[in-house]
Formats: structure tokens, C-alpha cells, sequence
């Protein structure tokens, strides 16, 4: 692994498996191979072996994910979930082919029929998002649109479940909220589908004067079988079916099938092929109010055909005190998860409250495979990781449905705090997607939904792109947990032996990072993936940093030096050191990473690559110049550079200009300490009433478009992660001796209480949680209901830090 990505190797797939270096002649060797298949296999024209690029060959030690700790009772209770984030509402197993459920719901806007299904900004949704998620079994939904408000609730029972993954129930309350002024009375068209995705299986229509809407077979489950239930009169159902691999263009077949009636009510046209795969349900309600409950029952024979009661627990009063029950479970583990006192004010509490409901409730399992930039062959550009699961947390819903590995690491910071095992479930999950390199795919887009989503540009993923090693973090502050004896002993046991097995990973991935993104002076680190041949963006985008438009060296070159990445670097080894002593291994790893962390710590040599005396604070370093302009030429937006660039700091103050002080380097009785404590409080540069700005007012580049299509993002507004980093370090610095303690707690508690009480305004004002905040108005921006890392708030009502 601690070979450049420059010099990659194939893997020999007839030989041992051990990765061979067949590198050593490997521009020529390449030329006489040919793609054997379209997963990336070569094969060598002279020895007739197959090989298999590095960068799409797993890494060689057990999976993570086959610890016993995750096989059994417990892999099974987590078979059903609310795991679509990218529906409004979805239900599916964490399996390769699942059985998918799903609502949808019709309405007209400008005088055209639409269907809401899958989550979107442009749908303008008052507001949607769970309110409760316990992140297992229980979830409740509210979304609200202009005339109709839907509460939507996932519960799966305890006992009385019979086939793999037990029976769930689903409840839709609805509200029509035009129904008073509505003279015509249109009322409510909901629409629940099933779709088996393993399309050999076949669906059953139920019978008519049954309450069964549909049945079927599978492996996992059984026998099974979907039951309507409600008290509302006048209740109207039809049903369409289709044979389709999955639900990514369902709205459109809805819409499509459905055809106006005598009455003028459209409907769906009672018809399904005999090889139905997906049955679609019209539920039309003319009613106020309506209560709808659907259950589903797995595993039946004829021995356990009692379907009326089992259907009747999962139904009616049944259901209502079985909701209530773990709406009270969820209320009692909040307040004990995060040690809220009765001195939060209920404002407050339900952003809370939503931040970890919508956290756990966009929690995700995909399954597909990724696609990875070919470094061996123009000729084929793209290779196809193997094909792989991915059980994850989601930044946004509407906006980000799929994983992303910087962001993991903030999302697993709350999550560990509400249920450890679910975090050591998603952490295990994303380190078995490591090649034998070491390398980890920084966004994971896998399946038709997911692709679905996403602007096909940022598809395709870079073996040379890393992403901040965030991940490592939360697994030193469960070792921190279990050394204050917060879990019990079999759960340290547990905590203990996931580390244990994935240590060589994570070794490798930080070993990978380290090497890969060195720079060419000593100590220093540069992102790859830098575009230097571009003339579209005003200052190339460093993605693999996570900050995407923050202004780095205006001409990417290989002399940069990229302050924050060299102190992630630093925290990444930190992190590794920590891990080693707390498994105990040998002396020669412990001593590795103890040198790196001695080096990376090293103050002076710090300040000589990095401190800038005139602008008091840290920057980067590159080929630089601040005379770029964006200009349009010929109908084209183009840059044009009017000074060549010169090797220099690269005077541009923000959120990288704090990552020494977010890495507690910085000696609490240095000056430099107390010039990082007043930019941070400048009116005049980073900080507003409403967080600390990402980019200085005082930049050329505060608050401008960086391409046609690339407005500002991390150029002013105000981001909750790296706030949340900042505040912990102000509170780290507040609470060690020196001349600046009592200077940094109070800025602490003035952008702690700023930050809570704009996220909370805004909450209030608006129904989201949001991807960032107005850099002078405090609004919330970007994409509604990120529930990812801006869920960050509740760590910071509760002032739980990072302790490393």
C-alpha cells in the first residue's frame, strides 16, 4: 500500500491472491491488453491471463461486515426499514433485489397533474421530514403541502412475526386542508405501491371483498401478503399493475395509466399484466380527515393462516397503542442520549428533535456498483467497481440521496450517540468498499435510484481523489466512551473487536492518503483532482477537500501546499496512534504513527510552510495570482488571467485558515492563539450574528460565481459543520491553562448561542433544517431538510464535542 497511485499495479487473477506489482513496465504492458469484460477484467494478449486493475480490485483481509456482531438476530432486525431517503415516503429490504413499498400522492399545480414520489426541492413542500426515528423500528412523518397535510408512521413489531424481517405496518393520516373551501370536494388521491425488484417473482391481486391488496413469494420472506384497513367511509380504491425493474419512472407509468371517469374523477384502470412485478393502489379519500393503515405479513403457511389477528395487531386501536408506545420510547432516549436539561426551551427541543428523527430517518441501504475513472486505458475510460452494498446516511434527501465519506464522519458523530451498533453498521459498510490500494470512493452513487438523482458529471469517481478521514474521528470518541465506562461490557466487547477487524483497513486507508497526497516539499499535502487545464471556473474546484469552491492557489500546479489537508492529515494520525495503543499492537505501528503525528505537530515547521505575517492567520500555498477574471467570449463564460501567477501564499482567509486551531496544534499560550481568537470574532471578516462565515468579506472572491452554473457555496455561507469543529476547539481552548482561556469562552458561547438560536428561527419560520445559512441574513439556503451534517446543531445545544 505504500506505493504511488502513479505507479498502479493489476492484479493477477490466476495467481495467488496477493496483489502483484506487474508495474514495473506497465504503460507498455498495458498497450497489449484488451478489456475482457465490461467489469474491467484485462486480458493479456501474450500470457492469456486474465488481470484486474488495482483500482477495482477489493482489498484482501476479511470484511468487516462478516463479524459475527452483525450475522444473526440482529442483521435481521434491521432487514426492513425506511431505507429510500429518496422517496417522500419508502419502505424496502437491505437486499440486492428487495421487496420496495412506497407512497405517492396526486395533485394538480398550474392547471397539470403531478405526482410527488421521490423527494425534490423544486416541489416546494411547506415543509416534510420526520419528526421521530429511533433509526430501527419506528419512524413519523409530516409533510405538508399547500391544500394536504400527510403524517406518515413506520413501526415494526416486536413479537408475532413470522417470516425474515418480521411484519411492519404503515399509517397515513391525512388532512385535506382545502377541504372546508373547497366547493367540488375533490379530496385526496394517495397512491401505495409494492414492487418486487427480483422480477422473476410474480404478484398476486387480493381478492375484491377481502382486505388483502396484493400477495406474494420470496426466499427471504415467504409467504406474504399486503392488508388495506380504515375506518374512513366512503374509502375508494383501484389498482394498476406493471412489470418494471424498479420504481425510478413509476410516478410517470401512474400518470400515464390513469384516465378521467364518467364523474370527472380520474382513476387508474383496474388492469395489471399476469407478470405484474409492482402493483400500484389508488386510495382516494373525500373525507376531512382519514386514517389508512396498511400491514404487511410475512412468513404464512397454512399452520400460521390466522391472518385476521395477526392483521388486527398491526391495525386499528392495536396500532395506535403500539405508536404511541414508541413515540414515548423515542421521547425518554432523547432526553437520555443528549442530556437535555428542562432549562431547553421547546423551540429548541423540536429542532432537535428533528435533526436526529430526520438523521436516523435518512438513513439508507443501496446496492450496485460504482463507477471509477480508468487510470490504465483512454480507450476505456470508465472500469466498474464489484458489485457491492452500502448501508448509509444521507446529507439530503431531496437534494444528496447517496453516501458521501467526509460527510459520514458527521453524520456517525450523532448517530453513535443514539445507537453505537448502527454506527459500527455503517462505518463496517464503508470500509469493506476499500480497493487494495487503500483507496475509498469518495461518493457512493449505487442503483437506479440514486443514479437517478445525481448530475451524471460527478458519477464517475477519481482513484487519485481522497476525501477528510472524518470516519476515524468517531471511532476515538467510542474508544473515549468506552474507556469512561459508557457501555457495558459486552458492548465494549463488541466496540473492541470491530476495531480489532478493521484495523488493516483503516491502516491502509490512512497509509493510502498519506502517500498519495503528498506534496513535493517535506511535510507538506496537496488534494488531487485539481483541474489545471480549465478556462470555465474562475478558480478551479478542489472537490476532494469537501470545501469544493474555496479559493486555493489560482493556478493548480504540483508545488501547492493545502494547510487543512495536512492538518487532517495530522488528526488522521493522531486518530491511528490512538486506535493502536487502545488495541495494543505492535511497537512498530504505534512508533509509525507516532512519528508522523510528531512531525505534523512540529509548530514551527507549521508556521514556516503555512503562517502568513500579514495576513495573521494560515494559507495556503500555490501558484497564484488575483488578477482572474470571469469574461464572455463568443456567447462563452471563460477565465482570463491578466498576470502570470507566481509561487506565493494564497491570500485568502477563511474556513482553511482556522484548521491548526481546529487541530488543537496551536500552543494555548502562543500568540498566534489569540490572532486566531480575533479574526474568528472580526465583524469586519468572518464572523455575523448567525455563524462564522466560510470566505472573509475581505476576499477577492468573497460571494463570487466561480462558473456559469457554480454560484457561490463555500465562498461566504455559513456551513454548521466546520462551525461545530471550530466551537469545539474554542471550548478545548477555554478549558486549558492560558492567557487566552477566558477570551475564547467567551466567544464560544457567543457563536454557540448565535448558531442555535438562527437554525431554530429559521426551523420555526420555515419547516427545514438547511444546507447553509445566509452569510447576511441568516436565511437558510441550498438544499432543505440536510439533515446530514447540519443536524450538528443538537451536539451543539448539548454541547457535546469531539474529545481526540
Amino acid at each position: 500500500n505504500d506505493h504511488h497511485p502513479q505507479s498502479r499495479t493489476l492484479f493477477n487473477m490466476s495467481e495467488s491472491p496477493l496483489v502483484t506489482d506487474l508495474m514495473a513496465g506497465a504503460s507498455s504492458m498495458i498497450t497489449s491488453m484488451s478489456l475482457a469484460d465490461q467489469d474491467g477484467d484485462m486480458l493479456d494478449s501474450e500470457t492469456q491471463q486474465i488481470v484486474r486493475p488495482t483500482v477495482i480490485t477489493p482489498f484482501r483481509a476479511p470484511k468487516v461486515m462478516k463479524l459475527p456482531m452483525f450475522q444473526g438476530k440482529h442483521k435481521e432486525s434491521l432487514y426492513w426499514g425506511t431505507y429510500s431517503p429518496q422517496a417522500y415516503f419508502g419502505v424496502r429490504a437491505r437486499s440486492p433485489q428487495p421487496l420496495v413499498a412506497g407512497l405517492m400522492w396526486r395533485l394538480t399545480r398550474d392547471g397539470k397533474p403531478v405526482m410527488r414520489h421521490f423527494c425534490e426541492d423544486k416541489h416546494g413542500l411547506k415543509s416534510f421530514g420526520w419528526k421521530e426515528h429511533n433509526g430501527t423500528d419506528f419512524g413519523r412523518q409530516e409533510l405538508l403541502e399547500n391544500d394536504l397535510k400527510l403524517e406518515t408512521s413506520f413501526v415494526k413489531p416486536n413479537e408475532g412475526s413470522l417470516g425474515y424481517g418480521g411484519d411492519w405496518a404503515v399509517r397515513i393520516n391525512v388532512e385535506n386542508l382545502a377541504w372546508l373551501d373547497d366547493e367540488e370536494k375533490i379530496g385526496a388521491n394517495l397512491f401505495f405501491y409494492i414492487a418486487d425488484e427480483d422480477c422473476k417473482n410474480v404478484l398476486n391481486l387480493g381478492l375484491e371483498e377481502s382486505s388483502t391488496l396484493v400477495s406474494g413469494s420470496r426466499e427471504d420472506v415467504g409467504n406474504w401478503q399486503l392488508h388495506l384497513k380504515s375506518e374512513t367511509p366512503d374509502l375508494q380504491t383501484h389498482y394498476c399493475g406493471f412489470k418494471t425493474p424498479n420504481s425510478v419512472d413509476l410516478s410517470n407509468l401512474v400518470l400515464e395509466n390513469l384516465k378521467e371517469n364518467k364523474s370527472g374523477r380520474v382513476e387508474l384502470s383496474d388492469t395489471a399484466p399476469d407478470d405484474s412485478n409492482v402493483y400500484v393502489f389508488q386510495i382516494s379519500t373525500m373525507a376531512q380527515f382519514s386514517t389508512i393503515d396498511i400491514a404487511f405479513i410475512s412468513g404464512i403457511t397454512e399452520e400460521t393462516a390466522n391472518m385476521e389477528k395477526r392483521v388486527k395487531t398491526l391495525t386499528g386501536s392495536s396500532l395506535s397503542s403500539l405508536l404511541e408506545e414508541k413515540h414515548i420510547e423515542f421521547d425518554s432516549k432523547f432526553k437520555e442520549c443528549f442530556n437535555l436539561s428542562r432549562e431547553v426551551e421547546s423551540e429548541t427541543l423540536l429542532v432537535g428533535k428533528a435533526a436526529i428523527g430526520n438523521m436516523l430517518g435518512g438513513i439508507g441501504y443501496f446496492y450496485g456498483q460504482s463507477k471509477v475513472k480508468n487510470p490504465y486505458s483512454p480507450i476505456h475510460p470508465v472500469l466498474k467497481y464489484w458489485p457491492a452494498e452500502l448501508y448509509t446516511s444521507v446529507p439530503c434527501r431531496p437534494k444528496f440521496p447517496w453516501g458521501f465519506l467526509w460527510d459520514e464522519g458527521f453524520h456517525q458523530m450523532l448517530i453513535w450517540r443514539w445507537d453505537f451498533r448502527i454506527t459500527l453498521e455503517i462505518v463496517g459498510h464503508w470500509l469493506d468498499l476499500m480497493n487494495v490500494e487503500g483507496w475509498i470512493p469518495r461518493e457512493q452513487v449505487l442503483g437506479a435510484e440514486a443514479l437517478s438523482k445525481i448530475n451524471p458529471e460527478y458519477v464517475v469517481q477519481d482513484p487519485d481523489i481522497a476525501n477528510p478521514p472524518t470516519l476515524l474521528l468517531v471511532l476515538c470518541d467510542l474508544i473515549i466512551a468506552v474507556e469512561k465506562k459508557k457501555f457495558n461490557e459486552a458492548e465494549s466487547r463488541d466496540i473492541a473487536s470491530f476495531l480489532e477487524r478493521a484495523f488493516v483497513r483503516l491502516d491502509a486507508w490512512f497509509k493510502w492518503l498519506y502517500i498519495s497526497q503528498k506534496g513535493k516539499k517535506k511535510g507538506s499535502f496537496y488534494w488531487r483532482g485539481r483541474d489545471s487545464t480549465t478556462d470555465e471556473e474562475l478558480n478551479p474546484r478542489t472537490l476532494a477537500s469537501g470545501l469544493d469552491d474555496y479559493p486555493r492557489a489560482s493556478h493548480p500546479s504540483e508545488d501547492e501546499r493545502h494547510v487543512d489537508l495536512r492538518c487532517w492529515i495530522y488528526i488522521a494520525a493522531d486518530c491511528m496512534k490512538f486506535i493502536t495503543d487502545f488495541l495494543t499492537k505492535k511497537a512498530t505501528e504505534e512508533k509509525y504513527y507516532s512519528s508522523i503525528v510528531d512531525k505534523l505537530s512540529n509548530f514551527d515547521d507549521l508556521n514556516k510552510m503555512h503562517y502568513d505575517r500579514e495576513h495573521e492567520t494560515y494559507l495556503d500555498f500555490g501558484n497564484h495570482t488575483e488578477k482572474v477574471r470571469l469574461v464572455c467570449e463568443y456567447g462563452k463564460i471563460i477565465r482570463v488571467t491578466d498576470e502570470e501567477p507566481v509561487l506565493r501564499k494564497v491570500p485568502h482567509v477563511g474556513y482553511v485558515s482556522f484548521f491548526p486551531f481546529i487541530s488543537k496544534i496551536i500552543p494555548p499560550e502562543s500568540q498566534i492563539l489569540e490572532q486566531q481568537l480575533e479574526l474568528i470574532s472580526n465583524n469586519n471578516i468572518l464572523w455575523s450574528d448567525y455563524g462564522l462565515l466560510s470566505l472573509a468579506k475581505t476576499s477577492s472572491l468573497y460571494m463570487k460565481w466561480n462558473a456559469l452554473h457554480q454560484p457561490p457555496y463555500w465562498r461566504g455561507p455559513i456551513w454548521m459543520n466546520i462551525n461545530y469543529l471550530i466551537l469545539a476547539s474554542l471550548d478545548h481552548y477555554s478549558k486549558v491553562e492560558g492567557p487566552y482561556s477566558e477570551k475564547a469562552r467567551n466567544i464560544y458561547e457567543e457563536l454557540r448561542n448565535n448558531l442555535i438560536s438562527n437554525v431554530v428561527s429559521n426551523y420555526g419560520q420555515t419547516g427545514y433544517i438547511w444546507e447553509h445559512y445566509n452569510q447576511t441574513e441568516g436565511t437558510g439556503e441550498g438544499g432543505r431538510n440536510f439533515t446530514g451534517w447540519s443536524a450538528l446543531i443538537l451536539l451543539i445545544i448539548s454541547e457535546d464535542y469531539p474529545r481526540l
